[in-house]
């Protein structure tokens, strides 16, 4: 995009945007239950729903689970000592824009091409790599969404916008088990059903 720095490959224009990635990243559970409404409201195959039981059965996601703070416009951290060490090592740089001395109006986040290289060696590493699949997987469920529009959406979690501000938002792990519970009952009555109809045909 004309006016982007020099040598980047990638951008998220909207610091609301990346916070809300972020959350989905560090929170698998609540990456889950977007897969899970995905596939209640047919935007997403059956498939998802195997994923989304891996995201809290699988040990590693519990490893990762790094909680985040809400606060005023939800889940919440300062990126700056995060994005410092990227921009030391030249994969990534940020754009702030605004007056000097006053709050910025936008920040925005751009992957250069040494970042992109980086990415493509991390999503190799046996133990890293992980990263990159979750990374894909955060992309499939915030789509083109803008930033507000992602944080609503999580803000439809009552766990989530019930959180007093600065304190971290707590796992919402045993209702996602429910709702994928409930969804493979009712797919295998929907399943024995047919069954049956085939079964009076012949």
């Amino acid at each position: 995009m004309d006016g982007d720095p020099p040598g980047t490959v990638k951008s998220v224009r909207s610091e609301l945007r990346l916070q809300a990635m972020d959350f989905w990243l560090r929170n698998p559970d609540y990456l889950a239950d977007e897969l899970v409404s995905m596939v209640e409201a047919g935007t997403a195959d059956a498939g998802h729903l195997n994923t989304a039981r891996s995201l809290l059965d699988d040990p590693e996601p519990d490893l990762r689970w790094y909680p985040m703070p809400r606060w005023f416009f939800g889940a919440y951290e300062q990126l700056d000592d995060a994005f410092s060490i990227l921009e030391t090592y030249g994969l990534a740089t940020l754009r702030r824009t605004g007056q000097p001395g006053k709050k910025s109006k936008r920040n925005q986040f751009f992957l250069t091409q040494a970042g992109a290289a980086a990415v493509a060696e991390l999503a190799k590493d046996s133990t890293l790599g992980w990263y990159a699949k979750q990374v894909k997987l955060v992309a499939l469920v915030a789509g083109d969404g803008g930033g507000q529009a992602l944080k609503d959406r999580q803000y439809r979690q009552a766990t989530y916008a019930g959180t007093e501000l600065g304190v971290a938002i707590a796992p919402i792990a045993p209702r996602v088990r429910e709702r994928l519970d409930a969804l493979s009952a009712g797919a295998s009555v929907s399943a024995a059903g047919e069954a049956g109809q085939e079964g009076n045909q012949t």
